[in-house]
């Protein structure tokens, strides 16, 4: 019988009830890498090619992860910005992801940011990466994708960073 969601929900829940942080993530980096080898997950959570957007396909009711199916449109490059006090896990279901890592270089006195560029990968079909609270990273779609991501609850209800052109700095060499 081939991996599945229910089985990766229940290794989640366990590493984030029972493992630190860091190693919880670690490991459910390790599991969706598992999971988005399954052919059967990959066309269930996609199924009938859905339009660019997110959809959630599981919550946890304990520890409030959740799990959510998102296609992303060709060409959509996201801003630098963090989880906030939660995390994520990105997975690359099918096409690519173009990631980047951020710092901020200033002493933070004042409201602008300076970010520096620390990082730049590819997530490519298969490949994952996790995300602790706080990090800085940018997501890009030079083609159509589609992206499984993993958080520790609902980042929109969240304060977090997210960089703004009219008062913040991008340094792109660091």
């Amino acid at each position: 019988m081939a991996y599945d969601l229910a089985e990766f929900c229940a290794e989640a829940r366990l590493c984030l009830t029972q493992s630190p942080l860091a190693e919880a993530l670690e490991a459910i980096s390790a599991s969706l890498r598992r999971l988005l080898a399954s052919p059967d997950f990959i066309a269930s959570a996609f199924a009938g090619d859905p339009p660019p957007g997110k959809r959630e396909l599981f919550r946890d009711a304990d520890t409030d992860f959740r799990v959510l199916a998102h296609v992303q449109a060709p060409g959509k490059a996201g801003k630098p910005h963090s989880h906030g006090a939660s995390w994520a896990v990105y997975g690359a279901a099918m096409g690519s992801t173009g990631m980047a890592e951020w710092r901020r270089v200033n002493d933070g006195a004042g409201e602008a940011h300076v970010l520096a560029k620390t990082g730049a990968y590819t997530l490519d079909a298969g490949q994952t990466r996790a995300y602790g609270p706080g990090v800085i990273h940018s997501t890009s779609h030079p083609r159509k994708a589609w992206v499984i991501r993993v958080t520790g609850t609902d980042l929109d209800s969240l304060p977090r960073y997210r960089f703004r052109e009219t008062r913040d700095t991008i340094l792109t060499e660091a």
